[in-house]
């Protein structure tokens, strides 16, 4: 298994984020410009989780039922090596995020996209209109973790990461608070409630900004 990107400051953490939404007439999921970029228009719905909660499941099922097209960050920075060293202790790349939201920037204003990836508070906030955070029990994602072989270290610092809700705070600093919903993602059955969920809100700004 290829290691995961990490962030320069800390364990792998994930987002999946969903940017504009065309409505009917052509209209966007328009939003303000974020602090020190401009505004492109651009804005969608991230959901952010620990490593092993099934953003990227949940991510390409939303794709595949929405019709939005659906960008890996982790495969984005492989093919493009957009990376900043890596990490010996967590055992995998370093993520260089400016050149990864310069990468996105042009894909991100044509709208219409599902963004997956770990950590949601480089991302310029205009991107978004909404964000759901996953979340799993500690036992669960526990599991799922020692499967994919992480180490000692980066499993118990991923376990703390989602006992102390650091991804749902870091949401909150990073957009407003009105626009984070937490989701949880323990079984399947949670997979397509989420989805619907989702689905259900996507359907509504559509018909919220269609004239």
């Amino acid at each position: 298994m290829v290691p995961e990107p990490m962030r320069r400051e800390g364990p792998c953490c994930c987002p999946t984020s969903c940017s504009p939404v065309r409505a009917r007439g052509g209209e966007r999921l328009g939003g303000g410009a974020g602090p020190g970029r401009q505004s492109s228009g651009a804005s969608g719905a991230p959901e952010v989780c620990t490593p092993g909660v099934g953003k990227t499941t949940l991510g390409k099922e939303l794709a595949s039922r929405s019709g939005l097209k659906y960008i890996n960050v982790g495969d984005l920075a492989r093919e493009g090596q957009l990376y900043d060293g890596y990490d010996e202790e967590y055992d995998c790349p370093i993520l260089d995020e400016d050149r990864v939201v310069d990468e996105l920037e042009n894909l991100m204003s044509e709208g219409g996209v599902i963004v997956d990836y770990h950590g949601c508070d480089f991302f310029p906030e205009r991107w978004f209109h909404i964000v759901f955070v996953l979340t799993a029990d500690n036992s669960i994602l526990y599991n799922r973790l020692e499967t994919r072989g992480y180490n000692e270290k980066k499993l118990k610092d991923n376990i703390q990461c989602e006992i102390f809700q650091i991804l749902h705070e870091e949401a909150l600093a990073s957009y407003k608070e009105e626009i984070v919903h937490q989701l949880p993602s323990n079984k399947p059955e949670d997979l397509e409630d989420n989805i619907n969920q989702i689905l259900k809100w996507i359907e509504q700004w559509i018909k919220d900004h269609s004239s």
